[in-house]
């Protein structure tokens, strides 16, 4: 029997048990796609199956499935500037301020204190292109996978909670209703709560046109309702 075989020509239902055993049986056709080959690949790798996921069950130039694409542009808000004035240290104390009415609800952890240091400090002047995707398949996505995305998109850059304020200032308007516009952030930037968890800053924006301004959470999963926000370098 050659390694190359598809599992529904070796009608051995063992082999296709296995491939089961592995959680792949979301696979479409898996007998028919999955070899005996990359059957014994994806059980001494079993750490890997997560992103093979994504990527479709590749191995090398070989692709089982075709991944599902999980995200699609929501919105493209155009171009932010960092207004003149601006002091990235004092920055969400002076949004608080300023805009602390016109939320329905507002967590006050969102402090320049517990967010002191994002990814890209912005500075007076910067144009930042602005986009919000969703997620496009049921179920849900983890913060990995969706900052794996933006991370694909040209340019970008991670601003927190101190982007996610400048969208709602000059962008709010444009925000489709009845979505949370998350602003990622890697771990090390966020504020880490009692609990451990690692909190995530995002705008909510009702249905009823209401605002709030949030924290979710960067380790639980997000659902389709969630969007996010992707910031690149506008030229």
């Amino acid at each position: 029997m050659k390694k190359g075989t598809p599992l529904v020509e070796t009608e051995d239902a063992g082999l296709i048990t296995r491939a089961y055993n592995l959680g792949l049986k979301l696979v479409p056709n898996l007998p028919h796609v999955l070899t005996v080959e990359e059957l014994e690949y994806w059980e001494q790798h079993l750490g890997e199956l997560k992103d093979a996921a994504i990527s479709g069950f590749s191995i090398g130039e070989t692709t089982l499935v075709k991944p599902t694409e999980r995200f699609a542009l929501l919105v493209d808000l155009g171009v932010i500037t960092v207004p003149a004035g601006y002091m990235h240290g004092m920055c969400l104390s002076t949004f608080h301020k300023n805009n602390r009415k016109k939320f329905c609800g507002y967590n006050d952890n969102i402090t320049d204190k517990n967010f002191p240091h994002p990814s890209r400090i912005l500075k007076p002047g910067d144009k930042l292109r602005v986009r919000a995707y969703q997620q496009i398949v049921s179920g849900t996505t983890t913060s990995e996978e969706r900052m794996a995305f933006l991370e694909k998109q040209k340019g970008n850059v991670y601003t927190g909670a101190q982007g996610a304020s400048l969208v709602f200032e000059q962008k709010r308007n444009q925000l489709p209703k009845g979505k949370w516009y998350i602003s990622f952030d890697e771990a090390e930037n966020l504020w880490e709560d009692s609990g451990g968890y690692h909190r995530v800053p995002r705008v909510l924006a009702f249905s009823d046109g209401a605002f709030e301004f949030d924290l979710g959470y960067l380790e639980p999963d997000w659902y389709d309702g969630h969007a996010f926000l992707s910031f690149s370098d506008s030229k």
